[in-house]
């Protein structure tokens, strides 16, 4: 490998959840990928920055494209299921994540990636990016995607890009501040977090935790208060008794002097060396607090100590300077509606209520929240394909955090799934450019569009319906009428229809399945969708009281025609640590 020149059509630099799905895409479409990661695991957020308990994209009609074929993945390769936690629906050990994108990556011919390696120099010719040079080696491609976790390739190559805030009067952000303030001169972007695996040894047998440097227990005191030790345990909790500590109150946020990860090499690695102790200074004190029952756990992530991920959860990074940005009114509901506007150039959707941490502040944001299903979830939005494309810049593409986004846009862009459908848009993208002998800015969109659509193995929504799933098949009809029909995007998400079948989507194993995880008891209705379900059968549950709740459009409408104190059998799956009932099916 030694100063060797390796020749691809599509380059994709960093193995985070983005960059994995560009160059699964871009393989998959025919085009000559090599992906060049600095990990051993492939899957950033998801896996190798341990956060496997994702947020966002969470109804069916949402789980489309990579997205939905990974949690497919996961369900059949994670034998004990996906409820384990109450902060996601979706709880699974990162190792099961990270082989399922070894494994997609091993089966493309077309696919190289080499692991280990970080980018040193982005070549140019002119304004066109033409490869990146790393220790060893150098790659030329014809379109270089940035899938690095804090966009380092922006900055090698001197492409514009913000970082930190920008102020009311920019962009007429209504959650924007006005001027600089305390806040956001300690806080140039959100804190990372460098995840922690903990182990449930079930009785007082955990080996000690050792305080690491700087341990101040004041910094933890009352990170539970408002939840309850238990609660706040399985926050994260992950099959095999594992615990993901990712915890934002008095907990493993970690923002000191947050601009030492872009400035060189070894104050990044300052910091993420602080990051780590500090998250070991939290499960010292959460074993000095809750006991022995709870400790480090072992042989997780592939380096040592293996309970700490391989790199901190950066919630932003480098943005881009696009040809359009995304900013706050693109991501919150129309007047009236419980959808955002559509972005004519879509190429993935998101859902997630905009989050932004910074530890020691609560940063109020604008609502883009709605009840649906029995609980809350965020107001869907798109994703232009214009945000990935440089203003000036030629044979290039971001599929990261990093797209062209505001500060505070970014909290409800950042997210695991929707990065995971920014990745293969943009894997789409460039390999398109190759089959058209195109710049990614004159792609035809429609085309790009229709690709996603009608993708064989993984089709992916880039019009977000409520009521509607690529097993459905009106599914893509509709999708392709609102791409040529935006102004008919009905305000409420949902597709016209005169009956929805509850059956659609079900395999016949999943049909006889549910005989098995029936529950039949007393509905409550507490307040519009907010339910409560009395378990009178099976006996193992008997007089216990749960939330109901549902991924399922179909159910949804169900539920609400329910009515307060009315008996009802229903099938789906409970969740101890959210205290919930996972209606998948209902028979009334």
């Amino acid at each position: 490998m030694l100063n060797q020149t390796y020749q691809a059509d599509v380059l994709v630099v960093g193995g985070g959840v983005g960059g994995t799905a560009a160059a699964i895409q871009a393989a998959r479409r025919g085009a000559k990928t090599i992906l060049v990661s600095e990990f051993a695991w492939l899957g950033g957020m998801l896996t190798s920055a341990g956060v496997s308990v994702p947020d966002g994209n969470e109804l069916e009609a949402f789980q489309t494209g990579l997205w939905g074929e990974f949690l497919r993945e996961l369900q059949q390769r994670q034998p004990e299921g996906l409820d384990h936690s109450w902060v996601s629906f979706f709880s699974f050990d990162p190792r099961v994540g990270a082989q399922i994108f070894a494994d997609w990556v091993q089966e493309l011919a077309n696919l190289h990636w080499i692991a280990g390696e970080v980018p040193l120099e982005v070549l140019r010719e002119g304004n066109c990016v033409t490869g990146v040079r790393f220790s060893d080696f150098t790659v030329q491609a014809k379109i270089t995607l940035d899938g690095t976790e804090l966009g380092d390739l922006l900055a090698l190559a001197e492409i514009p890009y913000r970082w930190g805030w920008e102020w009311q009067e920019q962009w007429e952000e209504l959650s924007a501040p006005d001027s600089p303030n305390h806040l956001t001169e300690k806080y140039p972007v959100q804190a990372p977090t460098g995840v922690v695996l903990m182990q449930d040894f079930g009785i007082d047998t955990a080996p000690e935790i050792p305080p690491a440097p700087n341990y101040d227990p004041s910094l933890f005191v009352g990170a539970w208060d408002n939840y309850g030790a238990e609660q706040f345990i399985n926050y994260g909790r992950l099959p095999g008794g594992l615990l993901m500590m990712n915890w934002p109150i008095c907990g493993n946020d970690y923002g000191a002097d947050l601009g030492r990860l872009v400035e060189s090499k070894a104050s990044r690695d300052e910091f993420i060396q602080e990051s780590r102790w500090h998250s070991q200074n939290f499960a010292h004190f959460i074993q000095n607090q809750l006991g022995r029952r709870y400790g480090l756990a072992t042989q997780v992530f592939p380096h040592s100590p293996s309970a700490f991920a391989l790199h901190p959860y950066y919630r932003e990074s480098r943005r881009l300077v696009g040809m359009k940005t995304i900013t706050e009114q693109d991501i919150l509901p129309v007047s009236g509606g419980q959808v955002a506007s559509l972005n004519i150039d879509t190429i993935a959707i998101a859902n997630y209520p905009n989050d932004h941490h910074y530890p020691g502040f609560d940063f109020p944001l604008q609502p883009k929240s709605i009840r649906w299903g029995g609980r809350w979830t965020g107001t869907p939005f798109t994703i232009p394909y214009s945000s990935l494309i440089p203003i000036n810049t030629d044979g290039f593409l971001v599929c990261e955090k990093n797209i062209s986004v505001s500060h505070i846009a970014n909290g409800a862009t950042r997210l695991q799934p929707v990065v995971m459908g920014i990745g293969q848009a943009a894997g789409m993208a460039a390999a398109m450019c190759i089959e058209f002998n195109c710049q990614p800015r004159d792609l035809l969109v429609t085309a790009l569009q229709m690709a996603l659509i009608q993708d064989k193995r993984s089709p992916a929504a880039i019009i977000p319906l409520f009521n509607s799933t690529p097993a459905d098949i009106q599914w893509q009809q509709w999708q392709i009428h609102f791409l040529n029909n935006p102004a008919s995007y009905p305000l409420d998400g949902n597709f016209p229809t005169s009956s929805s079948s509850p059956y659609y989507y079900d395999s016949p194993k999943t049909v006889l399945s549910r005989l098995s995880n029936s529950f039949t008891g007393v509905f409550q209705l507490i307040s519009p969708q907010n339910y409560r379900f009395s378990i009178i059968t099976p006996k193992a549950y008997q007089q216990s009281t749960w939330q109901l709740v549902t991924l399922r459009s179909h159910v949804n409408l169900q539920l609400q025609a329910c009515n307060h104190q009315q008996l009802l059998t229903v099938c789906g799956r409970i969740n101890p640590a959210g205290n919930w009932l996972l209606v998948e099916y209902m028979d009334i």
